[in-house]
């Protein structure tokens, strides 16, 4: 598994964290609120709002609060409206950044990630100035406790999967956008645990960094992911084991 995929390991244990005390399901229940308002209610007909309840239920979210943000995007109880954007930027060393939000204030929003931005010396890019080094994936995550990697790979490969890695405790199988649902279920039929499956912005080419740059760029990254608003990070940096050792994550 690269370097890039060793942050998100980072990332997923610290969104258990996050679970543990109730800070991610907010922005689990915008996205909730956000696919059932676009697509319906109905999580069967609605791969976006199956996948976003699917990653709730991965997080323990009470299933009250997945029913309450359901019913909140189809209208029937009184919610707010969230208007959703993707933020281009540039961190520290030229990292390419790629910010997807949800928010109710947009103005707001947007000039207080700018500030995060300038604080760790960063800038906001103009549309279309990174997005081209990202391609848009299907990303599954499974729980590797008590399975065989070649097992789920095979399973994952007989799926449809385009790449799969492993590190520590996780699998992670990538799939194109529109094959992440078939993927995730057929990996479920055959007996495979999906603990998350979601659409995420990774990068096709990395950025050179120098070891100085890493400690604020991984503060600019933590602090963005820690932003109400802020649904996802992309960053097109391969952190390496080495230049991750010595810092407090």
């Amino acid at each position: 598994m690269s370097g890039h995929s060793k942050w998100s390991t980072i990332k997923r244990k610290k969104a258990v964290i996050d679970a543990e005390r109730g800070k991610i399901f907010t922005k689990l229940a915008k996205e909730i609120t956000v696919a059932a308002r676009v697509g319906g209610g109905d999580d069967s007909a609605n791969p976006r709002l199956r996948t976003a309840v699917l990653a709730a239920r991965g997080a323990n979210m009470p299933t009250a609060n997945i029913e309450r943000a359901v019913k909140k995007g189809t209208g029937e109880l009184d919610g707010v409206t969230y208007e959703e954007l993707t933020y281009e930027a540039y961190g520290p060393g030229g990292v390419a950044l790629m910010i997807d939000v949800m928010t109710d204030n947009k103005n707001r929003t947007v000039s207080e990630i700018r500030h995060m931005l300038t604080k760790h010396g960063g800038n906001l890019g103009s549309s279309g100035s990174v997005a081209w080094m990202f391609d848009t994936k299907g990303i599954i995550t499974v729980n590797a406790e008590g399975l065989d990697e070649e097992e789920v790979l095979l399973a994952s490969v007989e799926a449809g999967a385009e790449d799969f890695s492993g590190e520590d405790d996780v699998f992670e199988i990538i799939t194109a956008m529109n094959d992440l649902h078939t993927v995730s279920q057929k990996l479920s039929d055959s007996g495979i645990s999906v603990e998350n499956a979601e659409i995420r912005k990774i990068p096709n080419n990395f950025t050179e960094i120098e070891q100085k740059d890493v400690p604020t760029i991984v503060r600019l990254l933590e602090a963005l992911e820690d932003h109400d608003d802020v649904q996802k990070v992309s960053a097109s940096v391969d952190f390496t084991d080495e230049m991750l050792a010595d810092l407090e994550l």
